[in-house]
């Protein structure tokens, strides 16, 4: 094992995410997982979330693909665009605060490889709509990188259509209005009830004003279905799981407009290290289902280091690019869903 990998394997404890294991139910299929199905989506409405590694991975799918993802991202305890630039050291000191974050420089360069077609026009940012998240007492990530992460995005987003929130005294964690710790705790499994429903928070700044679930945090389940799909139809290997999951809301598997949001797990919050504890609990479901949003969780696989996803360059180098084998597994999803033809084949492992 080459030696950054040692010493990553080490050090990627403080890149950990968290995720939210409320006690309650959502109707689970039980069937052989199966590619996912052709829904149907309003491409305008499409968006994407994710929390610590998951958030800088939301970051590159958004900023990489913001064609795709019109309606914009929602950010929790990430940092600008290729903060990492391809370094374990990038990734261990400047996107955790330790040093300063080249954001200007990080500015040029999306605009170059913009230029030279590698990533999608920033042009297509300025009317998406973007919440970011950082935990006030943030040990792990702190609110910095964040702030760093804003000062990106106004460089091509409407200052309006930016929320940033860090007012909550909340840490490294997935932060809930009704399950998990304390909110100053931190520790397994890193989620916290601070009296503060993240999850709703972010999908009404990016869809608008939305009905509220039908089901309380605590009780009752949403009337939608959490299936487990194939992942291996859309990419095959590069630090993925054979399968993810989505969840559906009953009136979108009839209604060919609905909206898609993709949500993406933090690190050792996959399926093969927490079972269906993200997935069903984050708190997106009880919000999608009475808004017509269908909820996609792509999974990291055992290859992953801890679970990650690659926003440093464990798998390819070109990590933060549209060629990036994990993004473009992504977005062979979405390609499916929204019956459009598969834009690439899917990666050899």
């Amino acid at each position: 094992m080459p030696n950054h990998f040692r010493f990553l394997l080490r050090t990627t404890f403080v890149l950990v995410a968290a995720c939210n294991i409320s006690m309650a139910s959502t109707s689970i299929a039980t069937t052989t997982p199966l590619p996912l199905p052709a829904l149907g989506i309003d491409q305008a409405q499409t968006s994407v979330s994710g929390i610590s590694s998951g958030g800088h991975m939301a970051v590159q799918l958004h900023v990489a693909y913001s064609a795709t993802f019109k309606a914009g991202a929602g950010v929790i305890a990430g940092g600008p665009f290729n903060c990492a630039d391809n370094s374990v050291l990038y990734a261990l000191t400047r996107c955790l605060g330790r040093s300063a974050i080249p954001v200007e420089d990080l500015v040029k360069q999306t605009v170059d490889w913009a230029k030279n077609g590698s990533i999608d026009a920033p042009t297509n940012l300025s009317a998406a709509k973007i919440y970011l998240f950082a935990g006030a007492r943030d040990s792990v990530v702190p609110a910095s990188t964040s702030r760093d992460l804003k000062a990106y995005y106004q460089h091509f987003a409407r200052r309006e259509n930016i929320i940033l929130k860090e007012d909550i005294e909340a840490e490294h964690a997935m932060v809930t209005d009704h399950h998990g710790a304390t909110c100053l705790t931190k520790a397994t499994p890193f989620i916290n009830n601070c009296g503060f429903d993240l999850a709703g928070a972010i999908l009404q700044h990016l869809y608008g004003t939305l009905l509220p679930p039908r089901v309380s945090p605590t009780k009752g389940s949403p009337g939608g279905t959490l299936s487990e799909f194939d992942q291996t139809a859309y990419v095959n290997g590069r630090g993925m799981a054979p399968t993810g999951w989505i969840f559906v809301p009953a009136a979108c598997a009839a209604v060919s407009k609905c909206r898609l949001h993709v949500v993406l797990h933090g690190c050792k919050q996959n399926t093969a290290s927490v079972g269906q504890d993200f997935v069903r609990h984050a708190g997106y479901n009880r919000w999608a289902d009475t808004n017509n949003i269908i909820v996609l969780y792509p999974q990291t696989g055992d290859k992953a280091i801890n679970g990650c996803w690659d926003w440093w360059g464990y798998d390819s180098a070109n990590h933060a690019k549209k060629s990036a084998p994990q993004m473009t597994g992504i977005i062979n999803m979405i390609a499916a869903l929204t019956r459009e033809p598969v834009s690439a084949k899917k990666s050899a492992p």
